[in-house]
């Protein structure tokens, strides 16, 4: 017999075979609370089988792809387990299987020695406008002889 209040995660797993979806986007790691997952369908952000969903009680089930809007991309994911706990990342990849493109061709071998890379990346801003930076600000200094 078993406790009061233990829950038999291998006697559930082959029964469960639905899940909440922000339960489940949870369980996939793929938001880091229920709290932001639910937040993520109530603004229309998450679609099942192309349809969009507005409550986070709707259920899922393997086989069901999802397109979720993260900021500026779009990814598209198919369930293939339904997650009993949200367990460690491996577990969690288990979960799913990306169906999004991967990026567009690889840059030639020239290209990408001359593209700065992406941890290098400077900001941009018009001469003249907003506070100087620490090198013009230094290059001033040194023009109006105060070093």
């Amino acid at each position: 017999m078993k406790a009061p209040g233990r829950h038999d995660l291998t006697a559930d797993a082959g029964r469960e075979t639905l899940q909440r979806v922000d339960q489940w986007l949870w369980f996939a790691r793929i938001a880091k609370s229920r709290t932001l997952a639910q937040a993520l369908i109530e603004r229309g952000k998450v679609r099942i089988n192309r349809v969009k969903i507005d409550k986070t009680s709707t259920t899922v089930r393997a086989g069901d792809v999802l397109t979720l809007s993260l900021g500026p991309r779009v990814i598209s994911i198919e369930i293939l387990g339904i997650g009993v706990r949200r367990g460690p990342a491996t577990e969690a990849q288990a979960l799913y299987r990306s169906l999004t493109p991967l990026p567009s061709a690889p840059m030639s071998e020239q290209s990408q020695e001359t593209a700065p890379s992406p941890s290098l990346k400077q900001a941009v801003r018009l001469e003249g406008s907003g506070r100087p930076t620490k090198h013009e600000r230094r290059a001033l200094e040194k023009f109006r002889g105060r070093n």
